[in-house]
């Protein structure tokens, strides 16, 4: 399951620009909390939580826990508007979830037993075609990765993405099955020494 952070953030008087000005000049970032059929919630975040949780791994999908006076809201982060300059955060916007919410995350893919893969061990090299996926899962089981076997696979193999092991309640979004995440090719210095014997004249 993704990781919960926790924090606390301050309960802003109302929405606007004008607002969200003063909000930074505090020294603070403006954020919303929405979503799941209840009224927004304006808060004020310190700066310093906000570049501290998006230097941990997976920020979009990881849950945040935001106490707001004295209430608890459970949210992903679905957006940051940021300076063009120096790239600090302007604004958050965090989407309040529950047990019953379905969500849209792209998690990272991890590929495990590379050390059993006869194909590896011969000298074939990994060529990973994408790095993450974009899943449905449950608000509150969301996982950390997606996780490829290639435990068996020979060169020239290829893992498409319905090949993935999901767990409960999770799928792949994907218009077609057979999209490739990952292949094991040859080793290029083989590819190099068959294609410098083939153009050696023969005696």
């Amino acid at each position: 399951m993704s990781e919960v952070s926790s924090f606390d953030a301050v309960a802003r008087p109302q929405a606007g620009k004008g607002e969200a000005r003063a909000t930074r000049r505090s020294g603070l970032v403006p954020a919303v909390i929405y979503g799941n059929k209840q009224s927004s919630v304006n808060i004020a975040l310190d700066p310093r939580i906000i570049i501290a949780e998006m230097n941990k791994p997976g920020f979009y999908s990881r849950l945040f826990d935001i106490k707001v006076d004295g209430k608890v809201e459970r949210c992903l982060c679905r957006d940051i508007q940021r300076h063009p300059v120096t790239d600090a955060a302007l604004h958050v916007d965090f989407l309040r979830i529950s047990a019953d919410s379905k969500v849209h995350v792209h998690v990272p893919v991890h590929f495990a037993n590379q050390d059993k893969s006869p194909g590896l061990k011969r000298g074939g090299v990994l060529n990973i075609v994408s790095h993450e996926v974009e899943i449905i899962a449950p608000g509150n089981a969301i996982p950390d990765e997606v996780v490829v076997d290639l435990s068996g696979l020979e060169i020239g193999t290829s893992v498409h993405i319905d090949s993935l092991k999901l767990p409960a309640g999770v799928t792949v979004v994907t218009h077609h099955k057979d999209v490739t995440l990952a292949t094991i090719a040859a080793p290029t210095v083989a590819l190099a020494g068959d294609e410098q014997a083939a153009a050696e004249p023969t005696a």
